[in-house]
């Protein structure tokens, strides 16, 4: 009993490492705060006694910018001639989403100045900042009662960001009840709150009272005007997005053989790193090879099912967003293959358990049976002396029905889900890579180091199921292949092969904005 603990407290200690490992490895850093497939929205709603003025600002990561420059045919250089016809299609295109309600009645909204700029993002891609400014005239008299607006954003419905409204009063009008918060966290987007990254506001309506008359809404006074996409100079970090070590591979200046190497081997490293963070199946990998007495071959096969899976998906992606985005939108793509990892992952644990634990049944009642038909009492002497001979030597088939199944092979088809699983989900910094290597006409570079960065992503995978077989085969010789190391421990990988599946599907669906949770 005491050895069987030790092992118990080994190998849940071992799979406890894994998982522990991708809480402390440094994530790999994004080259916008948000994330490189996010739109960021604000809206800043300005009372005034005859206008309601409406500052519109948009925030466009590398990916978005990148389809949009491709789709609209700008030159992302401030002052290009092919802006201001830009400008003047954005100011229509976007107003049609846009709703300001005064008392139920639409206000006409019309634009009266808009600016766009570019600052630099990762692989040397632009950023896109567009602001533009709306006005619509105000003739409700709005003081008793008082007038109720109501305003929605329904541009990019279903993208990721940073999405605020706010709401100021001039002098001589009254907010007496505001839905939308009176500060303004962003700083008109150009300072991003590093606590809120994680759960950024997602505000696209707000519902307000006013009056006219009074004195002002002391918590809304504004202060000087700001330009329109909130670039002020020399702010410094609030217009500085940080760096992205992998992106930077892609823009390296000499490409020489040397170079080009070392920028293998980088990416080689940074795919380990990458690999360690939360994801990527390390978990399930470990107890699926723990608990089906896998082997190194085993280990292998996974980690290049791995490789071929990361490098394939990104390409997809790339292609996704090169020809297609207009009809599917990448960054709505990574939940749903989310989703499909988890559901293969979830059906090969409960399969596992299944068979273990059916297997196991079936191994007992039929060696529970056997035993019995040896004792009857109406057999014949030399029948009994011959099962008795039996029992002293016993044949490799019966042998076979006395231990459950643990040493059932690993099937290819189990091996296939696993390896998806790790790699079929890229990370958004590789397909900033692909695209910047078009942008830079380095698409043989850029394809290289995918390759090496998935090469450094399976590396982990497969030094982490080596792990595991080895010190399964450990345990084994020093515990024996006992009922914990034939029954328990597939029982248990199985069991946590299965809620990691299901895990995975409900991220997924929180993710894709199918199940939303309330706090």
């Amino acid at each position: 009993m005491r050895h069987h603990r030790c092992c118990v407290t080994a190998l849940g200690a071992m799979l406890l490492v894994v998982y522990g490992i991708s809480l402390v490895a440094p994530p790999m850093s994004l080259a916008h705060p948000l994330g490189n497939f996010s739109i960021s929205r604000y809206a800043g709603l300005r009372l005034a006694q005859d206008s309601i003025e409406l500052r519109y600002l948009l925030d466009m990561a590398e990916i978005p910018t990148f389809t949009e420059i491709q789709e609209s045919g700008i030159v992302p250089e401030v002052g290009h001639p092919s802006l201001r016809g830009y400008l003047d299609r954005q100011t229509v295109l976007l107003q049609a989403g846009l709703l300001v309600e005064v008392n139920g009645q639409r206000l006409p909204l019309q634009g009266v100045a808009s600016e766009v700029v570019f600052p630099p993002g990762a692989g040397d891609l632009p950023t896109l900042k567009l602001g533009i400014v709306y006005r619509a005239s105000l003739e409700a008299r709005c003081d008793d009662p008082p007038c109720h607006l109501h305003y929605r954003d329904s541009n990019f419905p279903g993208r990721l960001g940073w999405q605020e409204v706010i709401v100021v009063a001039e002098s001589g009008i009254t907010v007496v009840q505001s839905s939308a918060p009176v500060p303004d966290r962003s700083r008109a987007l150009t300072n991003y709150p590093a606590d809120l990254l994680s759960n950024p506001p997602q505000v696209l309506e707000a519902e307000v009272r006013f009056r006219r008359a009074g004195s002002p809404h002391m918590a809304a006074t504004t202060g000087a005007p700001q330009p329109l996409t909130g670039q002020t100079p020399g702010t410094g970090s609030s217009t500085t997005t940080p760096r992205s070590a992998f992106t930077a591979l892609v823009t390296t200046q000499q490409l020489s053989l040397g170079m080009v190497c070392l920028a293998l081997i980088v990416a080689v490293g940074l795919g380990a790193l990458h690999a360690l963070e939360p994801g990527h199946g390390k978990t399930v990998v470990a107890a699926y090879l723990v608990g089906t007495c896998g082997t190194p071959r085993h280990a292998l096969y996974l980690g290049l099912i791995v490789t071929a899976t990361h490098t394939a998906g990104v390409y997809l992606l790339g292609v996704v967003t090169l020809y297609l985005s207009h009809y599917v939108v990448p960054e709505r793509l990574y939940p749903w293959l989310g989703g499909i990892s988890g559901l293969l992952i979830a059906c090969l644990g409960c399969g596992l358990f299944l068979r273990r634990y059916v297997g196991e049944g079936q191994a007992h009642t039929h060696a529970h049976s056997q035993a019995h038909s040896h004792s009857h009492p109406h057999q014949p002497a030399y029948a009994h002396y011959h099962d008795t001979v039996q029992h002293d030597h016993p044949s490799p088939h019966a042998a076979s029905h006395a231990q459950p199944p643990a040493e059932e092979t690993i099937s290819s088809r189990a091996l296939l889900v696993l390896g998806m699983t790790g790699g079929i989900v890229s990370c958004p910094a590789a397909l900033v890579v692909i695209l910047s290597a078009i942008a830079l006409q380095r698409v043989g570079f850029g394809l290289l180091l995918i390759v090496a960065f998935s090469l450094g992503l399976a590396g982990v995978l497969i030094t982490l199921g080596l792990l595991m077989v080895s010190a399964r085969q450990v345990i084994a010789r020093f515990q024996g292949e006992g009922r914990l190391m034939t029954r328990w421990l597939p029982l248990t990988s199985a069991a946590v092969i299965t809620v990691f599946g299901l895990a995975m599907i409900a991220q997924a669906l929180i993710t894709a904005g199918i199940v939303q949770i309330r706090l």
